[in-house]
């Protein structure tokens, strides 16, 4: 069971990196040798919380928020470099420039091999995988062989018999697509097993591992196709609603994002039961788990399928209340933080107050010029995770150099300063968050290492250049270490 009370109740600080943003040769970052390189900073740092953003497969675009399954591991970041120390690779294979379709390429050739070796230890534990997975993991390796096959297409767009999953269809499909579906399934085998080594490694130096839940799943995911009974959709995958956020400060037409709405009778009647096993999943990767738009746990925003922007939509209640209570019933704690951004309402602040759920606090929103902003260090609570800023944010930094004067004035008002001199940003921030009351404090990455906006890992509602950012070991100065690690000792933030 999860450790989440000690990691919560004690002062922590954490760092937000995904990665994908790691260093290295692989196209992407991996959860290989790296990484390792990566946990072996954050503890000469006093940093013992890693964030990250969710973990699945993406669709072009890269977003790790819209994967095709909620439960299976992205397999770009699996470090080849450990395939070859099985032997299912050779080292000479990997002296190429490792794009994404060659590591593909390459994986391919490591699943052809450990087929034909068969080593009785390796094909025992891919087995055991497979039965332990079977609730997931069969019908993804099908949706992703299916998928191939049409072209990379969604399944609303394949042939009824597979759309409509007809059991003839889907068996001569299993036998057809044989060694696509053992690719894959090989595939995760390797995900899992090298992230649980990972998290061993984490443990052993006394980090958490901090995950991210996206609440939907994406339309384009096995989850949809196998699992229509719990999404309020026609048999055809037809939606009369989808899911979004209604018009806010930020957006005059809101975020239509398109997503399946869950059909919270049908799984209140199976007693959550695909819920529990999607948090199952998730803490076997993680200590702890921050869900996104935790606001939709009390009320949904249903938007017309055929609108064009989340203008029309109407707020519908959802059984939070009664989800929450049978996963604390079967995690106790839930290892659980509510991304609770944005507009809350007193109902939502009620269901994440009754279960203690520790929500987030971010300083770039702080600023407003009002001195009852929730964001202001003088109002977070012990119970809040503070942030610098999240993925979603530019870099601390970056937001400082395009602040409008009044902004800059009530921030140099609020710390003491002089608005005629420069900032030390983003340390001055980095300290603030270390200083709150907040028992945990996670600074991304890029603030850590004072980048501007050109490092900066997403724009919401833009699609270019996005998910793409990395960090080099270069961009660390020598005293990086010891200068972060005297700061969180002096705040209290060092793990016992």
């Amino acid at each position: 069971m999860s450790d989440t009370a000690t990691v919560l109740e004690q002062r922590r600080a954490g760092v937000l990196l995904h990665p994908t943003s790691l260093p290295g040769n692989q196209h992407i970052g991996a959860i290989g040798g790296e990484a390792r390189n990566f946990l072996h900073f954050m503890a000469d740092s006093g940093l013992s919380v890693w964030q990250m953003l969710p973990l699945g497969p993406t669709h072009l675009d890269g977003s790790p928020y819209q994967c095709p399954s909620a439960f299976a591991g992205n397999p770009e970041m699996i470090d080849l470099q450990w395939l070859v120390q099985q032997q299912w690779l050779q080292p000479a294979e990997l002296d190429a420039p490792i794009t994404a379709q060659r590591h593909h390429d390459l994986l391919q050739l490591a699943s052809e091999r450990f087929f034909a070796v068969a080593d009785v230890h390796w094909f025992s534990r891919f087995e055991h995988f497979k039965q332990h997975a079977a609730h997931w993991l069969t019908d993804f390796s099908l949706y992703m062989a299916l998928k191939h096959a049409h072209d990379d297409s969604a399944w609303l767009d394949w042939p009824e018999p597979y759309k409509f999953r007809l059991p003839e269809a889907l068996t001569a499909a299993g036998r057809q697509y044989a060694q696509q579906i053992n690719t894959i399934q090989f595939s995760q085998f390797v995900f899992y097993t090298q992230w649980h080594e990972l998290r061993d490694y984490a443990k052993s130096l006394n980090i958490k591992l901090f995950g991210d839940m996206p609440i939907y799943v994406s339309m384009d995911s096995a989850d949809a196709w196998a699992h229509k009974e719990v999404f309020l959709m026609h048999e055809d995958g037809h939606c009369d609603f989808v899911a979004g956020v209604p018009p806010d400060a930020f957006s005059d037409t809101g975020q239509l994002w398109g997503n399946p709405l869950y059909d919270w009778k049908a799984l209140k009647q199976q007693e959550f039961s695909w819920w529990i096993e999607r948090f199952k999943t998730q803490l076997e990767l993680f200590d702890l788990v921050r869900i996104d738009h935790f606001r939709g746990l009390e009320s949904c925003w249903h938007i017309p399928a055929l609108a064009e922007t989340a203008i029309d939509g109407k707020w519908v209640k959802t059984p939070g209340h009664a989800l929450l209570k049978v996963l604390h019933k079967h995690f106790d704690p839930i290892p659980l933080v509510a991304e609770d951004l944005g507009v809350i309402t007193e109902s939502v602040r009620e269901l994440r107050d009754k279960f203690e759920l520790p929500g987030m606090a971010v300083l770039q929103f702080a600023f407003d010029g009002s001195n009852d902003n929730l964001y202001l260090p003088h109002n977070v609570r012990q119970n809040q995770v503070i942030y610098t800023g999240t993925h979603d944010n530019d870099t601390s930094l970056g937001w400082y150099q395009k602040l409008p004067d009044h902004a800059i004035q009530h921030l140099c008002d609020y710390l003491g300063q002089a608005a005629s001199a420069p900032l030390d940003m983003p340390w001055i921030l980095n300290r603030m968050a270390l200083s709150s009351v907040a028992n945990l404090a996670i600074l991304p990455m890029q603030d850590l290492l004072g980048l501007d906006s050109s490092h900066r890992m997403n724009t919401p509602g833009s699609t270019e250049d996005n998910w793409q950012w990395r960090f080099d070991w270069s961009m660390l100065w020598p005293s990086l270490a010891q200068d972060l690690r005297g700061m969180i000792d002096l705040y209290q933030r060092l793990p016992s």
